[in-house]
């Protein structure tokens, strides 16, 4: 992973489109004492490099009915990586996942109440943010899916009572 150099400018161009995505790129410019045109070679350059990764419009979950959010850590079976992988290849399929990991991960992809998924050190293996119109929702989603996987052995889940701080900006160091 190449990390691309940032200068002042462009920290300060980050901070902005971070703060607000939808500002033109004149009002941009404005705002970092650039030009339009050289501003916005800059973005794009920051866009190329994957450094802006999308533009996207950030939903209230209250308001569109995902009241509940909760974070549930999984422990999955620990099988052999090599012999999973060979008893899917002898049973015939073709594409296979390479292990129980593998299978979790293309499962979690699927699952649109899981709204975030990261792999963890420590006694469980994986850190999911789901998001669920209340708890009969979350004990669907539980009971007919996650518990229904065959890689999961053990989940612990916490509930968030209250937003403290919640956002998607990044720090610009």
């Amino acid at each position: 992973m190449t990390k691309i150099t940032l200068d002042k400018t462009d920290r300060k161009i980050l901070a902005i489109l971070q703060a607000d995505g939808r500002l033109s790129n004149q009002d941009v410019a404005e705002l970092v004492a650039l030009s339009p045109s050289p501003c916005l070679r800059r973005i794009k350059r920051l866009e190329e490099a994957g450094v802006i990764r999308q533009y996207v419009a950030l939903l209230d979950p209250d308001k569109i009915g995902l009241g509940l959010l909760a974070y549930v850590n999984v422990r999955l079976e620990k099988h052999s990586e090599a012999g999973a992988h060979s008893n899917a290849r002898a049973l015939g399929a073709q594409n296979a996942p390479a292990s129980p990991r593998a299978d979790f991960a293309v499962s979690v992809e699927q699952w649109p109440e899981v709204v975030a998924c990261y792999a963890m050190t420590g006694e469980m293996d994986y850190l999911l943010r789901v998001h669920v119109e209340d708890m009969d929702h979350f004990s669907r989603f539980m009971m007919a899916t996650l518990l229904r996987h065959p890689a999961v052995l053990d989940v612990k889940s916490s509930f968030a009572l209250q937003r403290i701080k919640d956002t998607t900006a990044l720090p610009l160091v």
